[in-house]
């Protein structure tokens, strides 16, 4: 007995063939075209030894009475990644939703950020709920971008030409995984150092700088552009002279940087602390029947 998990676009697992070949018969459970797979309705499902239900949802009356049974369940791997293509698609298509349809990369501009951040919060507050979703909305706004550049006049390209730019790039950085070794790469820090080096080859960067995204928040630019620089040679006596505020965040965040430390993280983690607190606080004196906080009030609140 097997239960073969597909997408709303079915595509059949390699794992699949062996139990369909040996089948005494298949059945077409829900959202699966029997005419398409030569299958028989799931209506007339009947129970067997050599049975097999190919199905978009595990959780069909058949499909659970197979699985109880001890039936092995195959999926094809990526399929609901594939239905979130198709859906993106149909959203975009006539027909679809009118606001999907009047998007472009610059309008999305702000919900990429937002839930950027959306998910950096979900980590860190630990929230596995949270994170998952947060995930899908970036993944979202990876589907969205991707046929937005789909239909594009002049230089198209969609989800496919993306995930496959990315498989080039992480197989290509990963000699010492995928071609037999990289006498460079030792461990964990020695890899990263490699990463950055093959990145320069293969981009023909021109300066240490090149490729440094300037739209990050202002700390974690400053820490990138001195770990990039320092790798370069860059000595630390050469960082931004001043006693301006501007000068002086540049230099703690580059040192930060520089120590080992992530500047971002350690001031958003040190502004959410502060977030809690001011909050707690305000509970506290709203529970002491204080309602808006003077200097004083803060003060006595604060510490205790």
């Amino acid at each position: 007995m097997t239960v073969v998990v597909v997408g709303t676009t079915p595509v059949l697992p390699a794992a699949a063939l062996p139990a369909l070949r040996g089948a005494a018969v298949v059945y077409a459970g829900e959202g699966v075209d029997a005419a398409a797979w030569s299958a028989v309705p799931v209506s007339d499902f009947v129970a067997g030894p050599s049975v097999v239900l190919i199905t978009t949802d595990p959780g069909e009356p058949a499909a659970v009475e197979l699985i109880s049974a001890g039936s092995e369940v195959i999926r094809t791997p990526g399929a609901p990644v594939l239905d979130a293509v198709a859906v993106m698609d149909r959203l975009r298509s006539p027909g679809g939703c009118p606001w999907d349809a009047e998007q472009d990369h610059k309008s999305l501009r702000q919900y990429l950020v937002e839930e950027t951040y959306e998910l950096l919060e979900a980590i860190e507050d630990g929230d596995r709920a949270a994170l998952r979703e947060e995930l899908g909305d970036v993944l979202l706004q990876v589907l969205f971008h991707a046929r937005i550049a789909a239909e594009d006049a002049e230089e198209p390209f969609g989800i496919d030409e993306v995930a496959g730019d990315l498989v080039a790039k992480l197989v290509g950085r990963h000699p010492h995984v995928f071609s037999g070794g990289d006498p460079a790469v030792r461990d964990a820090a020695s890899q990263q150092h490699r990463w950055e080096e093959l990145k320069q080859v293969e981009k023909r960067r021109e300066s240490s700088v090149d490729g440094v995204a300037t739209g990050q928040p202002a700390v974690a630019l400053a820490g990138k552009l001195v770990q990039r620089v320092a790798r370069a040679g860059f000595p630390v006596d050469l960082l931004p002279e001043g006693d301006g505020t501007g000068e002086t965040l540049f230099v703690v965040a580059a040192l930060a940087k520089l120590a080992g430390e992530d500047p971002e993280t350690e001031l958003r983690a040190v502004a959410r602390r502060f977030e809690a607190r001011v909050r707690e606080v305000e509970r506290v004196a709203r529970a002491a029947g204080v309602e808006k906080l003077g200097a004083d009030d803060w003060r006595a609140h604060w510490g205790g």
